[in-house]
């Protein structure tokens, strides 16, 4: 693993129609995500399976998770465009470029935004709220780093956006 800071520019369309009506918003997608080319890729990222657990339906190819956002009027998005990182290190990202948000949000009916984790909550707040006027939830983070949060605590915290 590369243990050097590199500049890293957001590699994939956010996943959207215009139908949809809750974006849910990361930081920037993790090494394995990008590597992937596709939303909480790591093997060990929790979004899937809370998602899944949630809707009671299987989550587990990129098409039925497509189709699952598409069907539950979610948009899936990250908060920044590009920035310096270490790795996956939410912590270590700096100089950071915020996705342009106005395109998105005119093209459909988003009126909630979520952010999972404090990070992208944090980013959104500083360089993309003062766009969009639409203030964000922050949820607890799924990814392993935040191991202190339990699979059933993430259920509870995630279980509002099935009832919107």
């Amino acid at each position: 693993m590369n243990n050097a800071a590199q500049t890293v520019v957001h590699p994939f369309a956010p996943i959207y129609d215009a139908h949809s009506r809750v974006l849910i918003l990361g930081s920037l997608p993790s090494v394995a995500s990008r590597q992937q080319a596709f939303y909480y890729a790591h093997p060990r990222n929790r979004f899937w399976p809370v998602m899944a657990a949630l809707d009671g339906s299987p989550l587990d190819t990129t098409a039925q998770r497509v189709a699952f956002l598409h069907r539950r009027h979610f948009a899936l998005w990250d908060v920044i465009a590009s920035c310096t990182i270490t790795g996956s290190s939410d912590a270590s990202i700096r100089d950071v470029t915020a996705n342009d948000f106005n395109r998105l949000l005119a093209e459909t009916e988003i009126k909630t935004i979520v952010t999972t984790g404090k990070t992208a909550g944090r980013c959104y707040q500083k360089y993309a709220q003062p766009k969009t006027g639409i203030e964000a939830t922050v949820l607890p983070s799924t990814s392993p780093a935040n191991a202190a949060v339990s699979f059933e605590q993430l259920l509870e915290a995630y279980r509002f956006l099935f009832e919107l």
